[in-house]
């Protein structure tokens, strides 16, 4: 007997998504792109099975970290040869390869097995917002509510005079609620 589940052609394909790395936080913005490219954000999801999807990172040179861990954060490789451990801080390496970091911080994300590479190759990385992938992109990633709807941002004050106003207004309805509700039980009682 046939266990057919459906046309699983479409729920494996691949969708392009852009993430703009311009004053994001280094390690939230690599969990979400090691989740889109192992591809946990969709139903069908399989450890063992490659279905995730391509992921364009643009001003990969704009991306933050938080702390002193751009004083501080090292970045280690051997050459191979006695005594060729090097290192490079993270402030060098955002000046010479703002992609490695970004590449680095998602590898490490990623479940070290067989599939690792492939997934890693889907990973695009630039420093600038030109990149040659702009037809095939069909998610943007990282539009907040306030550019989504051109929402303006509220200072401190402004958000404390609409609280007064808004639990005015909400104290308004709840004491015409009980004067309803005492008039329906009057009524009720007559």
């Amino acid at each position: 007997m046939s266990q057919a589940i459906g046309n699983t052609a479409l729920a494996y394909a691949r969708v392009w998504h852009l993430v703009d790395a311009r004053q994001r936080i280094l390690g939230r913005m690599a969990t979400r792109i090691a989740t889109t490219l192992m591809g946990k954000h969709k139903p069908i999801y399989d450890p063992a099975s490659d279905c995730g999807d391509y992921v364009v990172v643009i001003n990969a040179k704009e991306v933050i970290v938080t702390g002193k861990k751009a004083e501080q954060k090292l970045y280690r490789h051997h050459t191979g040869y006695p005594g060729g451990l090097k290192e490079i801080v993270y402030k060098d390496l955002q000046e010479k390869k703002p992609d490695e970091i970004i590449r680095k911080a998602v590898s490490g994300m990623l479940p070290k097995n067989k599939l690792r590479e492939n997934r890693l190759s889907r990973l695009y990385v630039f420093p600038d917002e030109e990149n040659p992938y702009e037809q095939n992109i069909t998610k943007i990633y990282d539009k907040t509510l306030v550019d989504q709807f051109g929402l303006p941002k509220l200072t401190k004050s402004e958000k404390r005079k609409k609280f007064k106003d808004i639990k005015a207004i909400t104290s308004e309805v709840v004491f015409k609620n009980k004067k309803e509700n005492k008039e329906n039980i009057e009524n009720m009682n007559k």
